[in-house]
């Protein structure tokens, strides 16, 4: 499967079910990715999962499938309100390396730009070298560390910060 074909859109609070179906896959199918667990968000209302889409959310859509996703969280200080972090970046296994998750980071930077954001900053696990890649090639630097970022099955794993201007 290649990545023609793929929609990207920002989606509402009628799309919630795409939303809960490929939030749902992420966490099942590549649990040690995500800092937050399968159990936990399977556990959440309707209510909850519409809540949760008063942040952007964006979907990659094959036809109707939700194939890939991401988000975005932006800090409420008035200070700090043109920052921003990435959350929640999946790509079906099968869409791996066909440029989705690059379009997926393109939809949510130009978002981010167009809201007046400044500067974009996520974290990934430091035992993902794959992804601590494509995000250094879509522009991002590490900036920082958090030891024990995660805790993992007992083990504290620590989370890699990175970050992105979108201006100067």
């Amino acid at each position: 499967m290649d990545g023609s074909g793929t929609t990207i859109r920002h989606v509402r609070a009628d799309e919630v079910e795409a939303f809960r179906r490929i939030r749902l896959e992420a966490l099942r199918t590549e649990p040690s990715l995500f800092a937050s667990r399968y159990e936990d968000w399977e556990a959440l209302s309707l209510e909850e999962w519409r809540n949760r889409l008063n942040e952007p959310v964006f979907i990659a859509f094959q036809g109707d499938e939700p194939v890939g996703i991401t988000g975005l969280v932006r800090q409420r200080s008035s200070k700090m309100a043109h920052r921003a972090t990435i959350i929640m970046v999946y790509v079906r296994r099968s869409l791996r390396g066909t440029g989705l998750a690059g379009k997926l980071l393109g939809a949510v930077a130009d978002h981010a730009r167009d809201t007046g954001i400044l500067q974009l900053e996520l974290f990934v696990s430091a035992e993902n070298p794959a992804a601590i890649r494509f995000y250094q090639r879509e522009g991002f630097s590490e900036i920082g560390r958090i030891p024990g970022g995660v805790l993992e099955e007992g083990r504290e794993i620590d989370d890699v910060m990175m970050a992105r201007r979108l201006v100067g």
